[in-house]
């Protein structure tokens, strides 16, 4: 008579333990970078939409003799919808039409609340130095991408 022993295949729990050791540090370095590389595109999203109100506030300009409008008043066929602010997600942007004659006649500005390390690539308002603690993006007639 001859006996069969039964082999057993499979992984260890110091095999499984590594394996889990080595996802779990892949996952502790590319977590946060997804979520920087989320805030950046936030930031750039209301960068653009900024410019595209602007666009639209000089349209409407050459249009009424030099005047610049409101937001409320910066309709069809200057724009179809006021974009959302991809940060406060509601159309939280603004436009002021008493800046000082450094920036310019006007200025668009958004809510807050971007991360402030995806804004290290702009100046910050009043200065000429990049901003470090700058959470809000504004877009003025003179200097262009601001940051508040």
């Amino acid at each position: 008579m001859v006996h069969v022993t039964a082999t057993r295949r499979g992984f260890t729990l110091i095999e499984l333990m590594i394996v889990i050791a080595i996802i779990s540090i892949l996952a502790a370095i590319l977590i946060p970078n997804f979520m920087h590389a989320r805030a950046e595109s936030v930031t750039s999203s209301c960068e653009m939409n900024e410019k595209m109100l602007a666009t639209a506030v000089e349209e409407y300009s050459v249009d009424n003799a030099g005047a610049y409008p409101t937001l409320a008043t910066l309709t069809t066929p200057y724009l179809t919808t006021v974009p959302t602010d991809p940060v406060k997600k509601g159309n939280a942007y603004g436009i002021n039409t008493t800046v000082s004659a450094t920036y310019g006649s006007y200025e668009v500005y958004d809510a807050g609340g971007h991360d402030s390390t995806t804004l290290t690539s702009v100046i910050q308002e009043g200065t000429s130095s990049p901003c470090s603690t700058c959470t809000t993006v504004l877009w003025d007639q003179n200097s262009g991408v601001r940051g508040n």
